[in-house]
Protein backbone atom coordinates (compact mmCIF):
# COMPACT_ATOMS: atom_id res chain seq x y z
CA UNK A 1 0.00 0.00 0.00
CA UNK A 2 1.37 3.40 -0.99
CA UNK A 3 1.54 5.77 2.00
CA UNK A 4 0.50 8.80 -0.06
CA UNK A 5 -1.72 9.72 -2.99
CA UNK A 6 -1.27 13.09 -4.69
CA UNK A 7 -4.09 15.23 -6.05
CA UNK A 8 -3.23 18.05 -8.43
CA UNK A 9 -6.01 20.61 -8.77
CA UNK A 10 -6.01 22.35 -12.15
CA UNK A 11 -7.88 25.14 -13.92
CA UNK A 12 -6.60 26.51 -17.22
CA UNK A 13 -3.20 25.00 -16.39
CA UNK A 14 0.07 26.18 -17.88
CA UNK A 15 1.47 23.16 -19.70
CA UNK A 16 5.10 23.68 -18.73
CA UNK A 17 4.34 24.10 -15.02
CA UNK A 18 1.91 21.20 -14.83
CA UNK A 19 4.13 18.76 -16.71
CA UNK A 20 7.12 19.74 -14.57
CA UNK A 21 5.13 19.01 -11.41
CA UNK A 22 4.03 15.65 -12.80
CA UNK A 23 7.68 14.87 -13.53
CA UNK A 24 8.43 15.58 -9.86
CA UNK A 25 5.71 13.15 -8.78
CA UNK A 26 6.78 10.52 -11.31
CA UNK A 27 10.35 10.75 -10.04
CA UNK A 28 9.08 9.92 -6.54
CA UNK A 29 6.72 7.17 -7.74
CA UNK A 30 3.63 8.84 -6.28
CA UNK A 31 0.18 7.69 -7.40
CA UNK A 32 -1.42 10.83 -8.82
CA UNK A 33 -4.85 12.09 -9.80
CA UNK A 34 -5.18 15.34 -11.75
CA UNK A 35 -8.59 16.93 -11.19
CA UNK A 36 -9.56 19.70 -13.58
CA UNK A 37 -12.15 22.24 -12.45
CA UNK A 38 -13.93 23.03 -15.70
CA UNK A 39 -11.15 24.21 -18.00
CA UNK A 40 -12.48 24.95 -21.52
CA UNK A 41 -12.01 22.57 -24.42
CA UNK A 42 -8.85 24.37 -25.54
CA UNK A 43 -7.11 22.46 -22.73
CA UNK A 44 -8.23 19.05 -24.04
CA UNK A 45 -4.88 18.26 -25.76
CA UNK A 46 -2.88 18.98 -22.61
CA UNK A 47 -5.17 16.95 -20.36
CA UNK A 48 -5.13 14.07 -22.85
CA UNK A 49 -1.34 14.18 -22.76
CA UNK A 50 -1.44 14.15 -18.96
CA UNK A 51 -3.77 11.14 -18.96
CA UNK A 52 -1.35 9.27 -21.19
CA UNK A 53 1.69 9.81 -19.00
CA UNK A 54 3.05 6.95 -16.94
CA UNK A 55 4.42 7.60 -13.47
CA UNK A 56 6.48 4.70 -12.10
CA UNK A 57 4.44 2.30 -14.21
CA UNK A 58 1.08 3.74 -13.12
CA UNK A 59 -0.97 5.98 -15.47
CA UNK A 60 -1.84 9.42 -14.16
CA UNK A 61 -5.60 9.50 -13.66
CA UNK A 62 -7.42 12.59 -14.92
CA UNK A 63 -10.85 13.56 -13.68
CA UNK A 64 -12.64 16.50 -15.28
CA UNK A 65 -15.59 18.53 -14.09
CA UNK A 66 -17.80 20.39 -16.53
CA UNK A 67 -18.11 23.55 -14.43
CA UNK A 68 -15.72 25.74 -12.47
CA UNK A 69 -16.84 25.39 -8.85
CA UNK A 70 -13.62 25.75 -6.88
CA UNK A 71 -10.67 23.82 -5.57
CA UNK A 72 -12.45 22.17 -2.62
CA UNK A 73 -14.36 19.83 -4.94
CA UNK A 74 -11.13 18.87 -6.71
CA UNK A 75 -9.35 18.15 -3.43
CA UNK A 76 -12.26 16.01 -2.28
CA UNK A 77 -11.89 13.93 -5.43
CA UNK A 78 -8.39 13.27 -4.21
CA UNK A 79 -9.72 12.26 -0.79
CA UNK A 80 -12.02 9.75 -2.47
CA UNK A 81 -9.12 8.30 -4.48
CA UNK A 82 -6.91 8.01 -1.40
CA UNK A 83 -9.70 6.25 0.47
CA UNK A 84 -10.21 3.79 -2.39
CA UNK A 85 -6.48 3.01 -2.47
CA UNK A 86 -6.31 2.84 1.34
CA UNK A 87 -3.54 5.44 1.45
CA UNK A 88 -3.16 7.05 4.88
CA UNK A 89 -1.93 10.40 3.50
CA UNK A 90 -3.14 12.79 0.79
CA UNK A 91 -0.70 15.23 -0.79
CA UNK A 92 -2.58 18.26 -2.14
CA UNK A 93 -1.05 20.37 -4.89
CA UNK A 94 -1.77 23.41 -7.02
CA UNK A 95 -0.82 23.15 -10.67
CA UNK A 96 2.19 25.50 -10.40
CA UNK A 97 3.92 23.90 -7.39
CA UNK A 98 7.35 22.27 -7.60
CA UNK A 99 8.59 19.49 -5.33
CA UNK A 100 12.33 19.19 -4.69
CA UNK A 101 13.87 15.74 -4.35
CA UNK A 102 13.13 14.18 -0.96
CA UNK A 103 10.44 16.59 0.23
CA UNK A 104 7.65 13.99 0.29
CA UNK A 105 9.82 11.52 2.19
CA UNK A 106 10.69 14.28 4.64
CA UNK A 107 7.03 15.08 5.34
CA UNK A 108 6.15 11.40 5.80
CA UNK A 109 9.13 10.90 8.13
CA UNK A 110 7.99 13.87 10.22
CA UNK A 111 4.51 12.39 10.39
CA UNK A 112 5.93 9.10 11.68
CA UNK A 113 8.13 10.80 14.27
CA UNK A 114 5.24 12.98 15.46
CA UNK A 115 3.04 9.92 15.86
CA UNK A 116 5.72 8.23 17.99
CA UNK A 117 5.96 11.42 20.08
CA UNK A 118 2.25 11.16 20.88
CA UNK A 119 0.86 13.81 18.54
CA UNK A 120 -2.38 13.21 16.64
CA UNK A 121 -1.48 14.75 13.30
CA UNK A 122 -4.11 16.08 10.93
CA UNK A 123 -1.85 17.82 8.43
CA UNK A 124 1.78 18.79 7.86
CA UNK A 125 2.84 21.69 5.68
CA UNK A 126 6.29 22.46 4.25
CA UNK A 127 7.98 25.82 4.10
CA UNK A 128 6.65 27.53 0.97
CA UNK A 129 8.94 29.76 -1.02
CA UNK A 130 7.32 32.20 -3.45
CA UNK A 131 9.64 33.40 -6.19
CA UNK A 132 8.34 36.96 -5.86
CA UNK A 133 7.40 37.26 -2.21
CA UNK A 134 9.88 35.13 -0.30
CA UNK A 135 8.94 32.49 2.26
CA UNK A 136 5.42 32.31 3.68
CA UNK A 137 5.74 32.76 7.45
CA UNK A 138 3.71 30.63 9.88
CA UNK A 139 3.36 31.53 13.57
CA UNK A 140 4.31 28.36 15.43
CA UNK A 141 4.19 26.85 18.90
CA UNK A 142 6.33 23.91 19.95
CA UNK A 143 4.55 20.76 21.12
CA UNK A 144 6.65 17.72 22.03
CA UNK A 145 9.49 19.04 19.91
CA UNK A 146 7.38 19.77 16.82
CA UNK A 147 6.32 23.11 15.36
CA UNK A 148 2.53 23.39 15.37
CA UNK A 149 0.46 26.14 13.79
CA UNK A 150 -3.18 27.06 13.30
CA UNK A 151 -3.39 26.76 9.53
CA UNK A 152 -1.28 25.98 6.49
CA UNK A 153 -1.50 26.58 2.76
CA UNK A 154 -2.80 23.38 1.18
CA UNK A 155 -0.38 23.14 -1.73
CA UNK A 156 2.48 20.84 -0.81
CA UNK A 157 0.87 19.69 2.44
CA UNK A 158 0.08 16.13 3.43
CA UNK A 159 -3.25 15.46 5.14
CA UNK A 160 -4.34 12.49 7.19
CA UNK A 161 -7.03 10.79 5.12
CA UNK A 162 -8.69 9.44 8.28
CA UNK A 163 -8.78 12.96 9.76
CA UNK A 164 -10.27 14.40 6.56
CA UNK A 165 -12.98 11.75 6.72
CA UNK A 166 -13.85 12.91 10.23
CA UNK A 167 -14.39 16.49 9.08
CA UNK A 168 -16.22 15.46 5.87
CA UNK A 169 -13.38 16.62 3.66
CA UNK A 170 -12.80 20.11 2.33
CA UNK A 171 -15.73 22.54 2.51
CA UNK A 172 -17.06 22.89 -1.03
CA UNK A 173 -19.31 25.79 -0.05
CA UNK A 174 -16.19 27.97 0.15
CA UNK A 175 -15.16 27.29 -3.44
CA UNK A 176 -11.51 28.32 -3.48
CA UNK A 177 -10.63 30.87 -0.80
CA UNK A 178 -9.92 29.78 2.81
CA UNK A 179 -10.58 26.12 1.95
CA UNK A 180 -7.32 25.08 3.61
CA UNK A 181 -7.93 27.40 6.57
CA UNK A 182 -11.37 25.87 7.14
CA UNK A 183 -9.98 22.33 7.01
CA UNK A 184 -7.29 23.21 9.55
CA UNK A 185 -9.87 24.87 11.80
CA UNK A 186 -12.12 21.81 11.71
CA UNK A 187 -9.15 19.55 12.46
CA UNK A 188 -8.16 21.66 15.47
CA UNK A 189 -11.74 21.58 16.73
CA UNK A 190 -11.47 17.80 17.12
CA UNK A 191 -7.96 17.94 18.63
CA UNK A 192 -5.80 17.15 15.63
CA UNK A 193 -2.46 18.95 15.35
CA UNK A 194 -1.42 20.94 12.29
CA UNK A 195 2.37 20.90 11.89
CA UNK A 196 4.97 22.87 9.95
CA UNK A 197 8.03 20.94 8.81
CA UNK A 198 10.93 23.38 8.67
CA UNK A 199 13.12 20.82 6.89
CA UNK A 200 10.71 20.45 3.95
CA UNK A 201 10.61 23.18 1.33
CA UNK A 202 8.63 23.63 -1.90
CA UNK A 203 8.13 26.46 -4.37
CA UNK A 204 4.67 27.77 -5.11
CA UNK A 205 3.42 31.05 -6.52
CA UNK A 206 0.74 32.78 -4.43
CA UNK A 207 -1.49 34.79 -6.78
CA UNK A 208 0.61 37.52 -8.40
CA UNK A 209 2.40 38.12 -5.15
CA UNK A 210 5.11 40.63 -4.46
CA UNK A 211 6.81 41.65 -1.23
CA UNK A 212 6.25 45.19 0.06
CA UNK A 213 7.55 47.05 3.09
CA UNK A 214 5.01 48.25 5.66
CA UNK A 215 6.29 49.98 8.81
CA UNK A 216 9.62 48.26 8.45
CA UNK A 217 8.14 44.79 7.95
CA UNK A 218 8.04 42.75 4.76
CA UNK A 219 4.50 41.65 3.90
CA UNK A 220 2.99 39.91 0.89
CA UNK A 221 0.69 41.76 -1.51
CA UNK A 222 -1.02 38.83 -3.21
CA UNK A 223 -2.30 40.60 -6.33
CA UNK A 224 -5.48 38.52 -6.45
CA UNK A 225 -8.27 39.70 -8.73
CA UNK A 226 -11.21 41.82 -7.61
CA UNK A 227 -13.56 38.84 -7.73
CA UNK A 228 -11.20 36.88 -5.51
CA UNK A 229 -11.09 39.78 -3.07
CA UNK A 230 -14.83 39.37 -2.54
CA UNK A 231 -14.62 35.69 -1.67
CA UNK A 232 -11.45 36.13 0.37
CA UNK A 233 -13.19 38.62 2.64
CA UNK A 234 -16.53 36.79 2.68
CA UNK A 235 -15.07 33.36 3.46
CA UNK A 236 -12.79 34.63 6.20
CA UNK A 237 -15.66 36.41 7.89
CA UNK A 238 -17.77 33.28 7.53
CA UNK A 239 -15.15 31.31 9.46
CA UNK A 240 -14.53 34.03 12.04
CA UNK A 241 -17.08 33.02 14.73
CA UNK A 242 -15.78 29.43 14.88
CA UNK A 243 -12.20 30.68 14.68
CA UNK A 244 -12.63 32.98 17.67
CA UNK A 245 -14.39 30.27 19.64
CA UNK A 246 -11.63 27.76 18.96
CA UNK A 247 -8.76 30.23 19.54
CA UNK A 248 -9.30 33.95 20.20
CA UNK A 249 -5.62 34.59 19.48
CA UNK A 250 -5.86 32.92 16.10
CA UNK A 251 -9.11 34.73 15.38
CA UNK A 252 -7.47 38.10 16.03
CA UNK A 253 -4.44 37.09 13.99
CA UNK A 254 -6.66 36.13 11.06
CA UNK A 255 -8.61 39.38 11.16
CA UNK A 256 -5.38 41.38 11.31
CA UNK A 257 -4.00 39.50 8.31
CA UNK A 258 -7.25 40.05 6.39
CA UNK A 259 -7.18 43.78 7.21
CA UNK A 260 -3.56 44.12 6.05
CA UNK A 261 -4.21 42.12 2.88
CA UNK A 262 -7.26 44.24 2.04
CA UNK A 263 -5.39 47.47 2.77
CA UNK A 264 -2.59 46.45 0.42
CA UNK A 265 -5.09 45.49 -2.29
CA UNK A 266 -6.68 48.94 -2.24
CA UNK A 267 -3.47 50.97 -1.88
CA UNK A 268 -0.52 49.37 -3.68
CA UNK A 269 -1.95 46.78 -6.09
CA UNK A 270 -3.43 47.33 -9.55
CA UNK A 271 -7.19 47.91 -10.04
CA UNK A 272 -7.45 49.42 -6.55
CA UNK A 273 -10.94 50.89 -6.93
CA UNK A 274 -12.36 47.63 -8.29
CA UNK A 275 -10.74 45.72 -5.41
CA UNK A 276 -12.07 48.20 -2.86
CA UNK A 277 -15.63 47.69 -4.13
CA UNK A 278 -15.13 43.92 -4.31
CA UNK A 279 -13.79 43.79 -0.75
CA UNK A 280 -16.81 45.78 0.44
CA UNK A 281 -19.12 43.25 -1.24
CA UNK A 282 -17.39 40.55 0.76
CA UNK A 283 -18.72 42.10 3.97
CA UNK A 284 -22.18 40.82 3.09
CA UNK A 285 -23.43 37.21 2.67
CA UNK A 286 -23.71 35.91 -0.87
CA UNK A 287 -27.15 36.43 -2.36
CA UNK A 288 -29.09 33.34 -3.27
CA UNK A 289 -30.74 32.79 -6.62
Amino acid sequence: MSPVVAVVATYRPDAESLLALLDDLARDGVTTIVVDDGSPCTFDPLLREVAGRVAAGTPVKVQRFGSNDGIARSLNAGVTTAQALKAPWLLTLDQDTRLPVGVIEQLLATAERAKKAGLVVGAIGPIIGDASGGDIKYPTREVNGFATTAEIVQSGAIWSVAALQEIDGFDERLGIDAVDAAACLHLRQIDYQVLVDGEARITHRVGNARAVQVLGRTVLATGHSADRRTTMVRNRLRLAPAEFMQSPIQGLRTMRRLAVSTALAVTVEDDRWAKAKASARGLFPKRRG
